[in-house]
């Protein structure tokens, strides 16, 4: 059994910076995207930003320009560096990932932004 397993969450003041992580056990087959979601309290889960395996990336608007998103596929993980962080990017962060035919979701991590 495939298990995402993310470290890195907490509470930062607004403007700060974080570094999210998320590993994978392990693989069966090809990880075709690696990425992260989040979801606030009442709302529903979105698209943070997402990597492919052959490195192209997406970005939510709303975190294009502060959140960069990175992979080492030699360790199945993922990586999220967050920048200039607003109170509004307060949600708990899921990471997702397509390994061959089946879809994985971590337990998430939660991220707090307040002064």
């Amino acid at each position: 059994q495939v298990q995402l397993v993310e470290s890195g969450g907490g509470l930062v003041q607004p403007g700060g910076s974080l570094r999210l992580s998320c590993a994978a056990s392990r693989r069966s087959g090809t990880i075709y995207v690696m990425g992260w979601y989040r979801q606030a309290p009442g709302k529903q889960r979105n698209l943070v930003a997402i990597i492919t395996r052959d490195d192209s990336t997406n970005y939510a608007d709303s975190v294009k320009g502060r959140f960069t998103i990175s992979r080492d596929s030699a360790r199945n993980t993922v990586y999220l560096r967050m920048n200039s962080l607003k109170p509004e990017d307060t949600a708990a962060y899921y990471c997702y990932m397509r390994n061959g035919a089946r879809d994985y979701w971590g337990q998430g991590t939660e991220v707090t932004v307040s002064s």
